[in-house]
């Protein structure tokens, strides 16, 4: 049995989580995306505690496709340590889980 994960990714903003999502949906790599935006994150980065804006993208995938997500996310992201984090969905709605299996076992599109 195939099972789905939900893929977090934070981004600087909504346009570059567009950007990215757009290529995942159209690679078949991803089912759907979502994009919440207006996030504030606090870290520490190079020894200083930072503060900053950004968006998250979900995506909706297989176990399977988790490398090759993580993969392509690393190739496109602007960060030198993208937060990429691959989820367990343990339970939902048949159908919808279904979908995303339908959805990203179809040949690849490329580019839009």
């Amino acid at each position: 049995m195939t099972s789905n994960v939900l893929v977090y990714i934070t981004v600087p903003d909504r346009g570059e989580a567009i950007r990215i999502a757009r290529l995942m949906i159209a690679e078949r790599l991803a089912a759907c995306a979502n994009i919440l935006d207006g996030m504030t994150s606090l870290y520490h980065w190079n020894g200083e505690l930072q503060e900053s804006s950004e968006a998250v993208l979900l995506l909706k995938t297989r176990q399977e496709l988790v490398k090759s997500v993580t993969d392509r996310v690393c190739e496109l992201h602007p960060y030198d340590v993208p937060s990429i984090l691959a989820i367990p969905i343990t339970g939902g709605f048949q159908p919808f889980l279904n979908w995303i299996v339908a959805e990203t076992d179809q040949p690849e599109f490329r580019q839009v």
